[in-house]
């Protein structure tokens, strides 16, 4: 049931999309502020679990796009038969993993 997977994941992605950009918007309105409160943000984004939250942000992100992508082909009618809407969650789901790998690459200043 990749079309399923894929629906469902992209309904809890919206939703950490929107929690991801509300803590973004705390931690930029937190220079303005303190100075002390920002540097608390960023200590806690350059820490183990901000890390994974940033690269699991980047990734739902990614996969939001992707799969919005795949909705709107599906809205110009194409792609409902059921081994091209598999083949298009696949993609979806491998898209959003090499997306995110290729930001942060890009990123770090590896490229």
């Amino acid at each position: 049931q990749v079309s399923s997977l894929v629906s469902i994941t992209h309904r809890i992605t919206g939703i950490l999309n929107l929690l991801g950009l509300i803590f973004i918007c705390i931690w930029i309105s937190s220079a303005g502020i303190s100075q002390n409160l920002f540097e608390f943000y960023s200590f806690f984004l350059k820490s183990f679990v901000g890390k994974f939250i940033l690269i699991g942000f980047t990734w739902s992100m990614s996969y939001h796009l992707l799969s919005g992508v795949r909705h709107f082909f599906w809205d110009l009618g194409y792609g409902y038969e059921i081994k091209t809407a598999n083949i298009s969650g696949i993609i979806v789901i491998l898209g959003s993993l090499v997306l995110t790998i290729i930001f942060w690459i890009i990123g770090r200043g590896s490229i």
